[in-house]
């Protein structure tokens, strides 16, 4: 069973899945000398509300694995500027230090107090990590999302690289289930869009969590009956890219202008 009934769900269009500003997107290649002046790799390039993105991350969200705080920036991202438009909904984003935290707890109560207050919470997005050390830095080599309905208890997990990070999603569900008091029904979702390659995992989970959190769950109308399955989605990772890139840009030009 991979529906859902939620309080604010329009039927799914079925539309290919495309970076968020995929109508004004064009080729245009992004050069080093245009967007990513020579930092060193720890030196701020952009500080956006709660999120401090470093040069690394920036050169990471270009064309190479996504840095815990490349996700953390776009789900700060889509809270500012995309879920603060529906102040009614009840969703949250959690971090990735926070998920994988949650993972490696053995008494996921006595994170009550670092976590969100989950009582009227809806939905809960977690990017899942396969790292195994909580000693190492930026760890592990497999991104995954996992969307937790509180309202259903049911968490759907959706991995590019199928079924890799099963186990992690399972893990993650488990330990948010004895924070919340109520058990969840663990659904890996086997028709999740595949990634071609190794590194575009933290990209699926990017534009994976944009397409379920704004075309599925905020822009539904009351009562509808809404799909959870990807079947026949399309995941542009490349143009994924140059649109956190371009973002990014704009944020930092806006500060610029700001401070000028």
């Amino acid at each position: 069973m991979r529906h859902l009934h939620l309080p604010s769900i329009r039927k799914d269009t079925r539309q290919p899945l495309q970076p968020l500003s995929a109508a004004n997107y064009t080729n245009t290649p992004i050069t080093d000398e245009e967007h990513v002046p020579q930092l060193a790799p720890d030196d701020a390039y952009l500080s956006y509300h709660d999120v401090r993105l470093t040069n690394e991350d920036v050169a990471c969200i270009k064309s190479d694995w996504l840095t815990d705080n490349a996700i953390a920036f776009w789900e700060e991202y889509l809270e500012r500027e995309k879920l603060a438009s529906y102040p009614k909904a009840n969703i949250v984003l959690l971090r990735p230090s926070m998920s994988f935290l949650l993972m490696k707890t053995d008494d996921p109560l006595s994170l009550k107090s670092a976590l969100p207050d989950f009582r009227e919470t809806t939905h809960i997005f977690l990017p899942i990590n396969d790292c195994r050390s909580v000693d190492v830095a930026e760890g592990g080599s497999h991104w995954s999302l996992l969307l937790v309905s509180v309202t259903d208890g049911v968490a759907f997990h959706y991995d590019s690289l199928t079924p890799s990070n099963c186990p992690h999603g399972k893990q993650a569900a488990y330990r948010l289930s004895a924070l919340l008091g109520k058990p969840l029904r663990f659904i890996n979702l086997d028709d999740t869009p595949q990634q071609e390659n190794g590194s575009d995992c933290g990209v699926y989970v990017c534009l994976l969590m944009q397409h379920l959190l704004i075309s599925r769950l905020l822009r539904a109308a009351a009562k509808d009956k809404v799909s959870m399955s990807m079947r026949g989605k399309e995941v542009d990772a490349s143009g994924g890219r140059k649109e956190m890139v371009r973002i990014i840009e704009a944020r930092r030009k806006e500060g610029e202008r700001r401070r000028s």
